[in-house]
């Protein structure tokens, strides 16, 4: 039988990145032949990622990557927190970025198919962590973006990556774009313009805010404050041009009522549309990007900013790790001590 050195050893974890006792008993079962081992190793591998498959993996990274006029945004899955600050992983997440970036796949079967720097495919990568980190690792999602010659990016990942944004800017730089992709990060917007909502969408949330309304004003009455009225409207969609009509007719009654002079209506007016309008649209500014009051300027939303220094917002891609994954409450975690508690005997 072949001596197991220490230097063999080496050279196997180097080779498969398997730990010290998994690289010496493969070794030994494969009588010192490196690329016997380094086979066994993956076979192991592959099954162990089998057993790990039903695991609920909600944790992970999102990688970002820039390349030329294309842009790829992903998401990487780990079972703990603790596994998405593992070296290995963040590189893995980094590269997966990088690979479809450059690869510009259509679907996740291509982008899986995509060959790493190690000469595996990106679905064998995940596999092959999955065996030596000891966790699920899973690819989730990807988003790719393409931009025009004019056109600039925003890259930007927030949190240590658990966010990850890329933005397309038209008539500004990429300081401008970026700053664009941390008020996506911040704010969570789901689409661009309030015409990507749907109806039903708009509808239903309308309801959850008068309902908020509702509870609030109940918690007002004990306190003998006035009731705060109800919205009719959530969307500028819903904004027609006779509503905006209506509404100014409402506002100069008001303004008579009050007993303003007619020659000042003119002056009051446009704020107290804009403050209609505000009122009014509040679904949008929870999801529509160029709606939202722009935090780098809270005097002006995302649009009116943009407009104001010649600028706009074409396209941008938003993820955040876990977002939409139901968490089992009892699964790592409670693996994890069950397998602590058989330890010890208890």
């Amino acid at each position: 039988m072949a001596e197991i050195t220490a230097a063999l050893v080496k050279e196997l974890r180097e080779k498969s990145g398997a730990g010290v006792m998994d690289a010496k008993k493969a070794l030994v079962e494969t009588d010192g032949d490196i690329d016997k081992a380094i086979e066994l190793l993956r076979e192991k591998g592959m099954a162990k990622a089998a057993k790990k498959a039903d695991r609920v993996a909600a944790e992970g990274l999102t990688g970002v990557y820039v390349d030329g006029n294309f842009a790829a945004v992903v998401e990487v899955n780990s079972e703990t927190d603790f596994v998405a600050k593992n070296d290995q992983f963040v590189s893995l997440v980094k590269e997966a970025a990088e690979v479809i970036a450059k690869g510009r796949p259509a679907t996740d079967a291509e982008a899986l198919a995509l060959t790493t720097a190690s000469g595996e495919s990106l679905e064998a990568a995940f596999v092959s962590a999955t065996a030596t980190i000891g966790e699920k690792i899973s690819f989730r999602r990807f988003a790719l973006i393409e931009k025009t010659d004019d056109q600039v990016f925003g890259a930007y990942q927030h949190n240590g990556g658990r966010i990850g944004v890329i933005s397309v800017i038209e008539g500004g730089d990429e300081a401008l774009a970026k700053q664009v992709s941390m008020h996506i990060a911040a704010m969570k917007p789901t689409v661009l313009s309030y015409t990507e909502l749907d109806p039903q969408f708009v509808k239903d949330e309308l309801a959850q805010l008068n309902h908020k309304i509702e509870q609030d004003n109940e918690s007002r009455a004990m306190v003998d404050k006035p009731a705060l009225p109800l919205l009719k409207y959530g969307s500028k969609a819903q904004l027609t041009e006779d509503v905006l009509a209506q509404a100014e007719e409402d506002i100069k009654a008001e303004l008579a009522a009050e007993g303003k002079p007619e020659q000042i209506w003119g002056k009051i007016l446009p704020g107290k549309l804009d403050r209609f309008l505000l009122d009014n649209t509040q679904v949008d500014q929870a999801y529509t990007l160029l709606a939202q009051v722009y935090i780098m300027d809270d005097s002006k939303t995302v649009e009116a900013y943009l407009d104001s220094v010649g600028a706009k917002v074409v396209d941008f891609k938003r993820f955040e790790v876990g977002d939409g994954i139901e968490k089992s409450s009892n699964d790592f975690e409670a693996e994890v001590a069950a397998t602590m508690a058989a330890a010890l005997g208890k």
